[in-house]
């Protein structure tokens, strides 16, 4: 409104000067002023108009820009995804500080806030001289004699453990019952906060990568606001919108994980590798030598005192392996090593598949859905361009006409 009152305005100041001319000159400056203000309003509001609608719903070529290239847009979104945020070796660099054996380690040693509802300590039916017995029994058995062989049994059960069929079926029974989508929705708002948080990153990429044009014109400032409103706007509605397709397009890829798991001897082979590699390592080795003990004495614990709540033994044991995860260096970089590798095969894998969802989603909004949305994140910018350029034509205006009257 304000473009469109200052445009009416130097058009009714335009008439009025043109009569006064005649009666004083100083008034021809004004008439000049505001004649190449409307000139420059106008042009300005075509290019502005241009690049939404076709101005008027005159059939003048390269105009309604955006609708037309809707398409090449939606690739080249997907694309600048890809090339920034899904590749190996971006995601190598941003989780190179990762410290997820840290943080997982710090997760099995802070204790809880209480117990879980509905479970009580003590609630076993074993009489008291069982219990009694059967501790007393535990606590004759020879630790190294029993610990080892019992040490050896479980190592040679994990190795003989198909772990990738696995985690397929496991993955595969969550997604059967739905459970994996509060895990996805966490996914999908942990995104948001990504994105939130890098976001000054992302407009300096954008601004870095644009030509000298783009910079001038403020159309790269433009183009990342637009840029993010569409990958908010995404994650929003695939959040609030379980039939969306971003979603359809998780479970697919989901589903061909868990499909891989099962059936690609090479997933397999890699699985295994993983599982080998843990299973060779120092830490790993020590946990089990004092699992056995701790488990023996827990037991002993809880049978001596079945109101005691013996379970806790086993929070003591999952508390000693998060502080080998926080303590040994060697067993904390091979998980965080695993952890780097997964995430970059599973990008490196499905990658491709994660951006062609946002090529397709902006594919399927219509015109009018991507002009209204980039127009009311970048219109007031916009309307700013139509003030300037009356401003800026009226002042051009002026200095012709006051060149005109020195060569005259």
């Amino acid at each position: 409104m304000i473009a469109t009152m200052l445009l009416m305005l130097m058009a009714g100041t335009f008439v009025v000067a043109r009569r006064l001319e005649t009666h004083n000159p100083g008034w021809g400056y004004l008439a000049a002023f505001a004649e190449a203000a409307m000139v420059g309003g106008l042009a300005d509001w075509f290019a502005v108009t241009a690049l939404f609608r076709r101005p008027l719903g005159l059939p003048i070529p390269h105009t309604a820009i955006i609708p037309a290239n809707k398409d090449r847009i939606a690739d080249s979104m997907a694309g600048f995804l890809r090339a920034n945020f899904l590749t190996p070796q971006v995601l190598a660099r941003r989780l190179h500080g990762l410290d997820a054996a840290g943080m997982l380690g710090t997760y099995l040693t802070t204790p809880s806030s209480g117990p879980e509802p509905g479970l009580e300590p003590g609630t076993g039916r074993i009489g008291e001289g069982v219990s009694s017995l059967l501790a007393d029994v535990l606590a004759t058995l020879d630790p190294d004699k029993v610990g080892g062989p019992l040490k050896a049994l479980l190592s040679r059960q994990i190795e003989r453990i198909d772990l990738a069929p696995l985690l397929g079926q496991v993955l595969t029974g969550m997604m059967a019952d739905g459970r994996h989508m509060p895990v996805i929705e966490g996914l999908l708002r942990r995104a948001g906060t990504l994105l939130e948080a890098h976001e000054d990153a992302l407009r300096t990429l954008i601004h870095e990568r644009a030509h000298t044009l783009m910079r001038w014109t403020r159309l790269d400032e433009r183009l990342a606001n637009a840029l993010l409103d569409a990958l908010y706007a995404l994650l929003a509605e695939t959040m609030v919108n379980p039939d969306h397709p971003l979603r359809r397009k998780i479970d697919e890829t989901l589903h061909k994980l868990a499909h891989d798991l099962i059936h690609d001897p090479e997933m397999g082979a890699r699985i295994a590798r993983m599982k080998a590699d843990a299973l060779a390592n120092p830490a790993f080795a020590a946990w089990l030598d004092g699992l056995w003990e701790r488990s023996r004495t827990g037991l002993i614990a809880l049978l001596r005192k079945p109101g005691s709540g013996g379970g806790a033994e086993w929070s003591g044991s999952l508390a000693a392996l998060g502080h080998a995860l926080q303590d040994d260096m060697r067993l904390k970089a091979m998980v965080n090593r695993f952890t780097r590798r997964t995430v970059a095969g599973l990008v490196s894998r499905y990658g491709g598949q994660i951006v062609q969802v946002v090529s397709e989603t902006v594919r399927r909004w219509d015109a009018g859905t991507v002009t209204r949305r980039i127009e009311s994140a970048v219109g007031r910018d916009l309307q700013f361009i139509r003030i300037n350029g009356t401003l800026v034509g009226g002042l051009v205006g002026l200095a012709l006409h006051g060149l005109e009257q020195l060569v005259t």
